[in-house]
C-alpha cells in the first residue's frame, strides 16, 4: 500500500464508513499498485454525477446483494476511479469531493485546482 497521505501531505482521512468504501473497504481511499484503477478521489455522490456514471457504463447505483452492494445515492461518499472523476469534470458533472480524504495519488491524474474547485473542506 502506498503512503496514506492526502493532496496536501496530510494523514489521509476517512471517506465514508456507510456504505464502506475505499479499494481496501477500511473507509479510506487508500490504494496501491494493484488498484489499476486509482480509487483516490473522496467524492459525495449527486444524482448527476450517478446518472453519468451509469451512462458511461459503471453502474454505481443499482444494489447489487451478490456482492454486498446496497448502490450509492445522492450524499453518499465514495472512492472513485481518478480517471472517471477527471473524465466527469471534463464534461461538467464532477461530484464534490473532499480533499482531506482525498489521496495524493489522484493528482497523478486529476488537476489540483480541479480538485479544489470542486472541494467541500476548503
Amino acid at each position: 500500500m502506498y503512503e496514506s497521505v492526502n493532496v496536501f501531505g496530510q494523514p489521509l482521512m476517512v471517506c465514508g464508513g456507510d456504505p464502506v468504501t475505499g479499494w481496501y473497504r477500511n473507509g479510506k481511499c487508500d490504494t496501491c499498485a494493484e488498484d489499476a484503477g486509482s480509487h483516490t478521489v473522496c467524492a459525495i455522490m449527486d444524482a448527476e454525477f450517478l446518472a453519468f456514471s451509469k451512462y458511461v457504463g459503471n453502474d454505481l447505483s443499482t444494489p447489487r446483494p451478490e456482492f454486498g452492494f446496497n448502490g450509492l445515492k445522492a450524499g453518499d461518499p465514495w472512492c472513485l476511479c481518478a480517471s472517471r472523476w477527471a473524465q466527469a469534470a471534463d464534461e461538467g458533472c464532477a461530484p464534490k469531493v473532499v480533499l482531506s480524504a482525498t489521496h495524493q495519488r489522484a493528482l497523478e491524474v486529476c488537476d489540483f485546482e480541479t480538485l479544489k474547485s470542486h472541494a467541500v473542506d476548503i
